[in-house]
């Protein structure tokens, strides 16, 4: 029987990959006194018309039954035309276009079609978690390099953080295959600048690599800030992988329905990835997406487009929250894009020394110290980052504002770090 069980053990592909932050997480903040500021699951109402689509959808006997396997007809037709618009070109729906089981399924499908054992992947510090783990369970080697930065200022945006020329540059070589890339970023909330794109895309054309661009938070950028695509730089089309999300587009994360864009020489090894794993995804949600989107094809560069009005919303919550955390004499950086805020914890001084586990990252224990005494819950920034990067990450935490004020207000607790911070959960996030 020893024999037998020793011969029934994990895969190598997925050997050390077994931690997960969302895991150790989510049972942690499972008792409902906890109040949630961690996980980016927005609380705010979806749209009606998305909500009324899918119920539509559901009433419809053959909507109920499988649809095309690398995403719905009227799903891909309106994504082609959204961002055709956004893109300035023409986007076949069935050949540059696969629609999967939300981002993940994008960044999964990508990887496993285009990266293979042996080739490096560049992924810029701090990032979302799946990414490192994606590229082991390839074969390939994930390549890491920080977001640095600026010194000096009080202040700072997700615009102070930035990547070294030079050493980005050295991250490149023959063994290179892709950069993933993820503006705005979480999370930072760093948007990228057209500057910073070039530059990427310049190595990129340099070294004849793939960039694997992850823009979920796309239609979530504040004022005085601009997304760019980077598959709109010249010479970018063909080596880029664009990954979009119905669940951050629309508050609807539980649909989990995401989409690959691309040049058909790229997007067709997605599709085999597809086809023999996950196949398809529900036809309903998909339908109801498309309806979504079509609704808002057409009022595109209106205010009551919503692809442009959440971010409106937004970003009053984002003000708000940064107003309290800066009075109470803790350091937020003021995100440009996404719901999440980075919070530079060091003024605190919380002592975590009598923690059990003295090997962990100080805002893992922060985190699980104040879900514990607080009754609050954010998410630890050395999640996001690799081995050697934790020290410059580990006294800051990530919360998330796409909240509605009721859901706090019943329950307020008083953080006791500073006279004033009673305040902080109260924010109205």
């Amino acid at each position: 029987m020893s024999t037998r069980m020793s011969r029934h053990t994990n895969s190598k592909r997925i050997e050390g990959l077994n931690k997960n932050v969302w895991v150790v997480f989510t049972a942690m903040t499972s008792d409902p006194s906890i109040v949630n500021l961690g996980q980016g699951k927005p609380d705010i109402p979806p749209p009606s018309y998305v909500k009324e689509a899918l119920a539509k959808a559901a009433s419809v006997d053959d909507l109920n039954q499988y649809t095309r396997g690398f995403g719905h007809p009227l799903l891909v037709k309106a994504l082609s035309q959204v961002y055709g618009k956004v893109c300035g070109r023409q986007i076949d729906p069935f050949k540059e276009i696969l629609v999967t089981v939300g981002g993940y399924g994008s960044l999964f499908s990508t990887i496993q079609g285009l990266v293979d054992e042996g080739d490096e992947v560049i992924i810029i510090e701090p990032f979302f978690d799946c990414y490192l783990p994606m590229v082991k369970m390839a074969g390939a080697k994930p390549v890491l390099i920080p977001l640095r930065v600026k010194s000096g200022k009080k202040t700072l945006t997700g615009a102070d953080w930035f990547l070294d020329p030079n050493e980005l540059a050295s991250k490149f070589s023959s063994k290179t295959k892709a950069i993933i890339l993820n503006t705005p970023n979480n999370p930072i909330g760093k948007v990228f600048t057209r500057e910073e794109l070039q530059m990427i895309a310049d190595l990129c054309i340099k070294h004849d690599t793939l960039c694997i661009s992850d823009e979920v938070y796309e239609w979530l950028v504040y004022k005085g800030h601009q997304h760019i695509k980077i598959a709109t730089l010249p010479g970018m089309w063909d080596r880029t992988i664009t990954i979009g999300s119905g669940g951050k587009t629309f508050s609807v994360t539980g649909w989990k329905l995401g989409w690959s864009i691309g040049p058909e020489h790229l997007i067709k090894h997605l599709q085999t990835v597809m086809q023999n794993s996950l196949y398809t995804c529900p036809t309903p949600l998909q339908e109801a997406l498309a309806q979504g989107l079509l609704h808002n094809f057409d009022l595109m560069g209106q205010p009551e487009c919503y692809f442009s009005s959440l971010s409106v919303e937004l970003e009053v919550k984002r003000d708000r929250l940064a107003a309290v955390l800066q009075e109470v004499g803790m350091t937020p950086i003021i995100p440009e894009g996404g719901y999440f805020m980075l919070v530079d914890v060091t003024s605190l001084n919380q002592d975590l020394s009598h923690m059990a586990d003295n090997d962990e990252a100080y805002d893992w224990k922060f985190v699980r110290w104040m879900i514990k005494e607080k009754k609050l819950a954010a998410i630890p920034v050395t999640a996001f980052v690799g081995d050697e990067s934790k020290k410059q990450f580990e006294k800051y935490i990530r919360f998330c504002f796409i909240k509605v004020n009721t859901k706090l207000s019943p329950k307020l607790r008083t953080l006791h770090f500073h006279p004033d911070l009673e305040r902080f959960v109260c924010v109205c996030v």
